[in-house]
């Protein structure tokens, strides 16, 4: 006589299991993709000894990366809906780690534009766009979190690589560097994305945060003015943080604390590293508050809080500790734009058309990270001083603050209630 065990399986269990495996790939996929952003400054000085051009050709590179990222996102995000995020996110792994190892053989600079700046971006956009469209799928009940994380490990991914980039680059050479790491880069990307899933449905949203009966596909989407609201708000908040994040060297050498040593480090390089770190936590932390007290509320405490953050740093900017801390209170109140947003839009428009929704408002990204720094360096250049500067970004943090509480959190209310 035999007895059987009946074991009864949990659907919601397994959904739960699987979502948290989804976001652990989606974090490697991140991670394997971050390098060609944030290590590019190593690579800089190998370049132009290898080719013998001045630097602002060099950094045309740089650009074209951010532009091809950015700008194509609306593109890359409808084709990864159309064929699944599995192929189109694996694919970019790949175009990632080829740009640098096509990058590894390129001695003339239109070579490198092709390869490091457009193959490269068009890869690093395509992952990026997709991992984010992935998330807010898998997680409607807390997508600001869930788009806060991979959104960290697209920002902190390149803590672990830059070491041994730096150690490689001056033991091995430019070459070897990029060839290996473009092949690491490329194998941990392809793996993890192999393991992708789409998420069961794309329900309408459950949460507390909205209760959309409808997804919105890009052209709808295009023709709420609702949703330009947000590419304002989201262009303003990109453009004010990188006018200031991207003169942090300048602003230390003009006020004198760039190579004053604190706990044993210069004070640039101890800063460069904090603001890291807090850039990459504020973007889990803010998204985490945000699934609970609600996205505009949450907008308007961490976007006031990089307006006085800024405030005080300019205000105390001659002294080397409180420069290093309040950095990084400043990077804190910044960096959470990129779990905010996604997770606000998804909220409204519907998870169906995810990633090329949030390919359309990533665009503003871009429109940031080419007003930012240049839109600084003109203010310095006809004031001769940051005040000015600094004043133009905290009024733009105000703004976007009161337009988040004042403007978008009753209309996009009215809106979903519609």
């Amino acid at each position: 006589m035999s007895v059987q065990t009946e074991v009864s399986i949990n659907p919601i269990q397994i959904r739960s299991a699987q979502k948290w495996q989804q976001l652990a790939l989606g974090l490697l996929c991140m991670a394997s993709i971050s390098s060609p952003q944030y290590v590019w400054t190593l690579l800089t000085k190998p370049f132009l000894e290898r080719l013998d051009v001045h630097l602002p050709l060099l950094q045309v590179t740089f650009s074209l990366l951010i532009i091809f990222q950015t700008f194509l996102s609306p593109l890359q995000g409808k084709l990864i809906d159309r064929f699944g995020a599995r192929r189109l996110i694996g694919l970019g792994t790949l175009l990632t780690g080829a740009s640098w190892v096509g990058a590894a053989y390129s001695h003339s600079l239109w070579s490198l534009y092709l390869l490091y700046g457009v193959v490269g971006g068009i890869g690093t956009g395509i992952v990026y766009i997709g991992i984010v469209g992935q998330v807010v799928r898998w997680f409607p009940e807390q997508r600001g979190f869930a788009a806060g994380m991979v959104a960290a490990g697209y920002g902190m991914g390149a803590i672990v690589t830059t070491l041994p980039i730096s150690v490689s680059l001056s033991h091995y050479g430019l070459t070897s560097t990029l060839l290996v790491f473009g092949v690491g880069f490329a194998a941990l990307g392809g793996l993890a994305s192999r393991g992708l899933r789409d998420a069961p449905s794309a329900s309408p949203v459950i949460s507390h945060q909205a209760c959309v009966q409808r997804h919105y596909s890009s052209s709808q989407m295009l023709k709420q003015p609702l949703f330009w609201l947000l590419f304002f708000m989201m262009a303003c908040m990109s453009t004010s943080g990188l006018m200031v994040t991207s003169q942090l060297a300048s602003f230390a050498a003009d006020v004198g604390v760039g190579q004053v040593l604190i706990w044993g480090m210069a004070a640039l390089p101890l800063a460069m590293s904090i603001d890291r770190l807090t850039n990459g936590l504020t973007r889990p932390l803010f998204g985490w508050v945000s699934d609970r007290i609600g996205r505009e509320n949450t907008m308007f405490v961490a976007f006031l809080l990089e307006a006085v953050a800024m405030s005080l740093w300019l205000t105390f900017r001659h002294d080397p500790l409180l420069f290093i801390l309040l950095s990084g209170v400043v990077f804190l109140g910044w960096g959470e734009i990129f779990s905010l947003f996604p997770a606000t839009l998804t909220d409204t428009f519907g998870s169906q058309h995810a990633a090329s929704n949030y390919g359309w408002l990533y665009m503003s990204q871009g429109v940031g990270s080419i007003l930012g720094g240049p839109l600084a360096a003109l203010l310095y250049q006809a004031s001769h001083g940051w005040v000015p500067v600094f004043s133009l970004a905290i009024g733009l943090d105000i703004l976007t603050a009161v337009l988040a509480i004042v403007v978008l959190k009753p209309w996009r209310q009215r809106f979903i209630t519609r």
